[in-house]
């Protein structure tokens, strides 16, 4: 039986996954409207930050969307959303400062980023084809699937994990420079960029949450499909 009482606690992760989502809107929107003392541009911040940590050859792109920015590392390129590049607002210069905290972890080789950088390519592969291996083996009630396709999603799982302590280490980075080069002063406009951070911060506890209980319950099932055998 697929159904199983562990399903009620993903089902709970899943909505604070979507509460998060909702919360990680909410905080952009709602602090997008707060300029950051400084009057920069999460471009101009971004750019700054880049230059005093050395990282000259690392460019800040714009890219199209909201909520769309991230930190290439194979093309060593920030790319910054619409709203953040040329945004003088604290979420701008929040999401600008957070990238660049995944820039200064890559020119230091942090542990966590280069095993995820490691993991990459493996978890391209099992994250494709684990679904298909457990519903194969739920279908035919093949254990031998089952565990395959077990031990492939946990490969995910860990990417997953891994991601957490690297997205937090982003985030304190950025909170700290952001102080140290007085792009943000005063209590409370840090505390809308602790906002800003930790509603996206969320978003990765969350996920990594559902995935968690799921894997949980595919051990669980198959062992317990072990034990009737």
């Amino acid at each position: 039986m697929l159904f199983h009482p562990m399903d009620i606690l993903i089902f709970i992760a899943f909505g604070l996954s979507l509460w998060a989502q909702f919360r990680v809107k909410g905080s952009f929107n709602r602090w997008t409207k707060v300029n950051a003392s400084s009057g920069m541009t999460g471009a101009e911040v971004a750019r700054r930050l880049l230059d005093d940590a050395g990282l000259y050859d690392v460019p800040v792109e714009a890219v199209r969307g909201t909520l769309t920015d991230h930190y290439d590392p194979m093309k060593k390129v920030i790319r910054l959303s619409e709203p953040v590049y040329g945004g003088t607002s604290i979420s701008a210069v929040s999401v600008a400062s957070h990238e660049v905290g995944h820039a200064m972890q890559h020119k230091e080789s942090y542990p966590a980023l280069k095993f995820r950088h490691f993991m990459f390519p493996a978890v391209n592969f099992s994250s494709g084809i684990a679904p298909l291996l457990l519903i194969g083996g739920f279908l035919l009630q093949s254990t031998n699937l089952i565990g395959i396709g077990i031990i492939l999603f946990s490969i995910a799982v860990a990417f997953q994990l891994i991601t957490l302590p690297v997205e937090f280490n982003a985030s304190s980075r950025a909170k700290k420079l952001m102080v140290a080069d007085g792009f943000i002063a005063g209590p409370e406009e840090e505390r809308g960029v602790s906002k800003v951070l930790g509603a996206a911060a969320l978003t990765y506890v969350a996920a990594a949450l559902i995935s968690l209980l799921e894997l949980l319950k595919f051990i669980f099932i198959f062992f317990n499909q072990q034990s009737e055998e």
